[in-house]
């Protein structure tokens, strides 16, 4: 005599496959680029101007240079980082500190310019996007 056993749906989620470096690397870029719209829609709100002054002249930051300075390099950082990452595995971590740092450290850029103090905050924070996602993007590379 035998038993018929059927199979339940199992409660343990599985693990899918993780996402190609491609669409991570895309998608770093697409959720930071959103989020710094965002920032930027709100230092709107908040009274900011995004304007500075460059060689005599008033020029603005944004959107423009929100969106250049958020998809350029974030995307270039991205891809030559997981391209070396695919040479030399450790690289990836190394990148993912100087991803970090370099953002960072490119605030001082933004506190030396004239700009008002909401867009200063503003354009602070969207530094600080990059850094992270530069970070979270490279973790899931790793």
């Amino acid at each position: 005599m035998s038993t018929a056993e059927t199979s339940s749906p199992s409660t343990v989620p599985s693990r899918s496959r993780p996402a190609g470096r491609p669409v991570v690397v895309a998608s770093a870029v697409a959720g930071a680029l959103v989020l710094n719209l965002v920032l930027w829609l709100i230092g709107l709100a908040a009274g900011g101007s995004f304007e500075h002054t460059d060689a005599g002249e008033t020029v603005s930051a944004a959107p423009g240079g929100v969106v250049l300075m958020t998809v350029l390099p974030l995307g270039v950082g991205l891809t030559v980082a997981v391209l070396l990452g695919l040479w030399w595995h450790g690289f990836v971590r190394i990148a993912q500190v100087v991803g970090a740092l370099l953002p960072l450290a490119t605030i001082t850029g933004t506190l030396s310019a004239d700009f008002d103090t909401a867009s200063t905050v503003t354009l602070t924070l969207m530094h600080v996007v990059i850094a992270a996602a530069a970070v979270v993007a490279l973790e899931r590379v790793r």
